[in-house]
């Protein structure tokens, strides 16, 4: 700890005398200043021993020591030397009473103590107490090396825990606490997420201070709490807390600053590394869309091993235009706030569509890491691929953050010229079945396109009806053309073509009850037919020309009114 001034009234050969202010000998001294003005406080920073012979002060004034005790009491100063034998032989009986009445420490300098003598102590100290904790901080940065290196993120912060005689806790991306020391303090740092979400908004590097007194409502319990960003990007990776009784002394801050360097290399892998990591995963998917599921589990080692091995789901992220509409997810109702999609998604970035992709990766990564399972991440030219568990908590934190971008947008989708995220996600798949999981999300992902939704899923779309597919201006635009000619003959008043077609098709071409529907003779019926096929060019009798018509007349809505004569 830095000198006293207790330490240096103990210091054999300044010889020092304390005359007044005794029992306030444990306060340090942050250094040493001989000022003879009247007035030293403008040139003071607090925490000084300031030292005197007197020289300009009038020291038999009592009102006047009151005040200047006042003055260097209000100014922080740590102490008061009075050099005797120089101007006065001893300290003046006013100055003494005003040190004592204002409690301020005073000390009497013998003529034979130079004021340098007392300096260089105070320096020496000060260098010795620096060089001490510069010591403990390389001792604990070693100690905290060791224990990352041998149990983890949760080892470091239980040796941080014990450097700073306090507690510790871990929080990823999304502001959950992944790990906390001891493990009493998982409720205190739980009540801190609030804190760490508003620290995550600003740019990083960034921390705060929060807590401080046992009632400040801070949810800090009393503790002095440092909240520190962790990352080298422009998102922060995850949050350390340090909970302590006060402010870390030279010696813990090494410790807390040697902390935040290993846990951003915990958190945050090098661009090398994750490019390797990338290219393997990207090798792997090739292999597994090329029906060679052995190479690709050669290949994928341990990385992506397990993942091959039991049903998971492909999904397939991409931007989705400005132009094309959006609504919320899942396209169900909306039910909670956007904050119940959880908390892998709650940090929904603002901005483009490549934005909202990169989240999803985030949002995906993270949840794999929380949960210890395995997941591949391959960028695909202008969209994402996800590899993940079938059921596990990657692909439900893909869901959830797909849901969250649903909420978020929906309120402001109007006349927004940013794009979205659309995503698409195929059925449980197989370790042989990669291509057709491949597919089948891309079937999901055009669907998800069509319709402005954010996610579908393949189960949906193979178990809903093909009928709203057709609600798209292409379809339509061929429908109207198919159609044309029979409703510009039915215009002319010449006949019910597209009435009398519809009937028949809808009875699967059975004459009696076709007719009967419409109230017309059967005979009529079939001349109308006929009509339609000299019009149109084409036969009735030709299986995919009544699908064709038929799905037609669902995508212009053609109402079912029959017609007669």
């Amino acid at each position: 700890m830095p000198p006293t001034l207790a330490s240096l009234v103990h210091h054999s050969a300044l010889k020092l005398t304390v005359r007044a202010g005794r029992e306030r000998l444990d306060t340090p001294v942050r250094w040493v200043h001989a000022s003879e003005l009247t007035d030293p406080v403008p040139y003071m920073e607090g925490g000084e021993l300031l030292l005197i012979t007197a020289l300009n002060l009038d020291v038999e004034d009592a009102d006047a020591m009151r005040r200047y005790v006042q003055r260097l009491v209000g100014a922080g100063v740590a102490g008061l030397g009075f050099a005797v034998g120089v101007h006065h032989e001893r300290i003046p009986e006013a100055l003494a009473a005003a040190a004592e009445e204002e409690g301020l420490p005073l000390l009497e300098v013998p003529r034979r103590t130079p004021f340098l003598a007392i300096s260089k102590a105070v320096s020496a100290a000060i260098a010795a107490d620096q060089y001490r904790a510069v010591t403990a901080g390389f001792a604990a940065q070693r100690e905290l090396t060791k224990q990352a290196l041998s149990d983890g993120p949760e080892g470091l912060l239980a040796a941080l825990a014990s450097q700073v005689d306090g507690w510790t806790a871990l929080y990823d991306a999304s502001g959950a606490v992944v790990a906390t020391a001891p493990e009493w303090a998982g409720r205190r740092a739980a009540r801190l997420t609030g804190d760490v979400e508003r620290l995550r908004e600003r740019p990083a590097p960034a921390s705060a201070v929060v807590g401080g007194g046992p009632d400040d409502g801070s949810g800090a319990g009393g503790d002095r709490v440092e909240l520190h960003s962790l990352g080298t990007g422009r998102r922060a990776r995850g949050a350390l807390a340090v909970g302590t009784a006060a402010a870390p002394g030279t010696a813990e801050r090494y410790a807390v600053h040697s902390a935040i360097a290993l846990l951003t290399l915990t958190t945050e892998r090098s661009r090398s590394l994750y490019a390797a990591e990338q290219r393997i995963g990207a090798a792997v998917l090739r292999m597994l869309l090329a029906g060679q599921p052995d190479h690709a589990r050669g290949v994928a080692g341990d990385l992506y091993g397990g993942l091959l091995d039991a049903p998971y789901r492909m999904v397939l992220a991409e931007a989705a235009p400005a132009s094309a509409g959006r609504t919320r997810a899942g396209g169900g109702p909306r039910t909670g706030r956007a904050d119940a999609a959880g908390a892998e998604a709650a940090a929904v970035p603002a901005g483009a569509g490549g934005d909202l992709v990169a989240g999803l990766v985030e949002v995906a990564e993270f949840a794999a890491a929380r949960s210890g399972e395995a997941v591949l991440v391959v960028p695909d030219r202008a969209r994402v691929v996800v590899l993940a568990a079938d059921g596990g908590a990657v692909v439900a934190a893909c869901a959830r953050y797909a849901e969250t971008v649903g909420i978020a947008r929906s309120g402001s989708e109007q006349g927004t010229d940013e794009d979205g995220l659309v995503v698409g996600v195929s059925a449980p798949a197989g370790p042989v079945a990669a291509g057709a999981a491949y597919k089948q999300a891309e079937q999901a992902l055009s669907v998800a396109r069509r319709r402005g939704r954010v996610l579908v899923e393949h189960e949906e779309v193979a178990t809903g009806s093909v009928l709203p597919l057709l609600a798209d201006d292409a379809v339509r635009a061929f429908a109207d053309g198919l159609l044309r000619a029979l409703h510009e003959h039915d215009a002319t008043g010449r006949g019910d073509l597209v009435a009398s077609l519809r009937a028949w098709l809808s009875r699967h071409g059975q004459w009696d009850a076709a007719a009967a529907d419409l109230g017309v003779h059967r005979h009529t019926l079939r001349y109308r037919m006929r009509r339609v096929e000299e019009i149109l060019g084409r036969s009735l009798d030709d299986p995919d020309v009544r699908m064709e018509l038929w799905l037609a007349l669902k995508a212009t809505g053609v109402s079912a009114t029959a017609g007669g004569e």
